[in-house]
């Protein structure tokens, strides 16, 4: 196993990315010990600043955005040493000259470049990277999403990067993927006999996938406006979530199997069109109302005019293979709504013939349901029925739940940003929790076809009281099939 990359260097570091997660994950990672010796953290952004005084800037921050009880100013001091900060501009030559100074000796050991800035700046900072003399086989890359607007644009990024880097060079975070709870899909699919044989078509009704925020535009004004949900949220995290769900077993747990699985899961999405989108789509658009008891404004009013971008989105998809035929996935994110809620619903279908009285009616008989929740409480629930006690000649079942609290299952063990399992993988080298080019371009290719087919079909946002679960068309989606979104 080859030794980790010893030099960490952050484009993008003044960033908020930067601040709330990066910094914290390496504060954490340095405190536990697991960031090799001599490690450097070179820190660079637009701004001209002195060492120090990113060192004060970054020590000033740490607070903010790490437990009190986590926090240590003697960690802070360790970390804020091993920081140099170096200004760099995309196009500046003379700056790429100097941080290729600051590089000497170091680049034998190994390099990680992490982009936290846009993605029209990724090719033209490899490029001024490769003309620095900095891109060695020894340097790694990685790229904040979005990886483009659409599949020629990811094309595009991806072009540009892969001129510069091989493709085991090149590592593409989606962080959801370096969360526990997703990891642990993996486990509970491949790592439990009883969930497998009855993982398909035959015995599952449908999945459902809801990832809610309650946070509105958040600063994110000039990026999310033309974004919108379904290229923010659908393209990259909540289909990583399917493709996990989805994929078939891979032959064994390493970056090219799990990945060219999840890939061919993708790549088996039915395509929409102008018809389909207006049956299995909805966009809709926050106005005022109150989340958490707090009132809010509109998302017109937070942008300051009129717009047309969905900041909500349910979809009905299709997974057009073996395992998956007729299984209906209902996909919805959306902003501004009543919980931060990430939750993955798998309902099997009914027993095929109900002992209990006929058709199971007036025995209470359900259909049994797995649900996986991801965020804020980390839990898997199964329910399954159960006879109530009684003596009655009639049994009468009842739902009771099966509860495994991955939190108080795993107490002793403190609960990790998912920053510090990705910049742990990209420093080894392991590139299972990172996204392939063609992963990237078959969710693209997807949500291109619904993009496509809104247009074509002229569809509008709905609007939806802030506080709701997105516009009542959503419920529509799902009820039209005789089911409900679990809230």
């Amino acid at each position: 196993m080859t030794e980790p990359s010893a030099t960490f260097l952050l484009f993008g570091a003044t960033g908020d990315l930067a601040h709330r997660m990066i910094f914290p994950s390496l504060y954490n990672l340095l405190a536990d010990g697991l960031l090799p010796d001599d490690f450097l953290v070179i820190a660079s952004g637009r701004s001209e600043m002195s060492d120090d005084m990113f060192r004060a800037d970054i020590k000033d921050s740490l607070p903010k955005f790490l437990p009190a009880d986590r926090y240590d100013a003697a960690v802070a001091d360790r970390l804020a040493a091993i920081i140099s900060y170096q200004p760099v501009e995309a196009g500046n030559a003379e700056q790429f000259s100097a941080l290729a100074r600051r590089l000497d000796g170091r680049l034998d050991r190994g390099l990680c470049v992490y982009l936290s800035t846009p993605p029209s700046l990724f090719a033209p900072t490899a490029q001024g990277l490769a003309q620095a003399g900095i891109i060695t086989p020894k340097t790694r890359i990685a790229m904040e999403k979005p990886i483009g607007k659409d599949l020629a644009s990811s094309k595009q990024v991806n072009d540009g990067i892969g001129a510069l880097f091989a493709e085991d060079q090149i590592f593409r975070v989606d962080h959801y993927l370096g969360k526990e709870t997703v990891q642990n899909l993996l486990a509970l699919r491949f790592g439990n006999v009883m969930f497998e044989p009855l993982w398909n078509a035959s015995a599952i009704d449908h999945v459902q996938i809801t990832v809610g925020e309650t946070v509105g535009l958040e600063g994110r004004v000039s990026y999310y406006d033309g974004v919108g949900a379904l290229r923010d949220m659908v393209q990259n995290h909540v289909l990583q979530i399917l493709s996990i769900i989805a994929m078939e077993p891979p032959a064994r747990m390493d970056p090219t199997s799990v990945r060219d699985e999840k890939v061919k899961a993708l790549r088996s999405l039915r395509p929409m069109t102008a018809e389909t989108v207006k049956t299995h789509s909805v966009r809709g658009q926050y106005t005022p109302g109150a989340v958490g008891g707090q009132i809010v404004t509109g998302y017109a009013d937070e942008l300051g005019k009129p717009s047309d971008t969905e900041t909500f989105v349910a979809l009905k998809a299709h997974i057009d293979n073996w395992r998956w035929q007729g299984v209906p996935f209902y996909l919805r994110t959306g902003k501004r709504m009543p919980a931060r809620q990430s939750e993955i619903l798998i309902q099997f279908k009914p027993v095929r013939h109900s002992i209990f009285g006929r058709d199971g009616h007036g025995s209470g008989l359900e259909p049994n349901t797995l649900i996986i929740r991801l965020q804020p409480e980390e839990y898997i629930r199964l329910l399954i029925m159960s006879k109530r006690p009684g003596l009655e000649r009639q049994v009468h079942l009842d739902e009771v739940s099966l509860d495994v609290s991955l939190t108080a299952a795993f107490a002793g063990q403190r609960r990790r940003i998912a920053y510090e399992r990705l910049i742990l993988d990209l420093l080894a080298g392991d590139q299972t929790l990172f996204v392939r080019r063609d992963e990237v371009e078959a969710q693209w290719t997807w949500i291109d076809s619904i993009i496509d087919g809104w247009k074509a079909a002229g569809m509008k946002v709905s609007p939806y009281a802030s506080g709701n679960w997105g516009p009542s068309s959503a419920i529509a989606l799902i009820e039209r099939d005789g089911a409900s979104w679990h809230d």
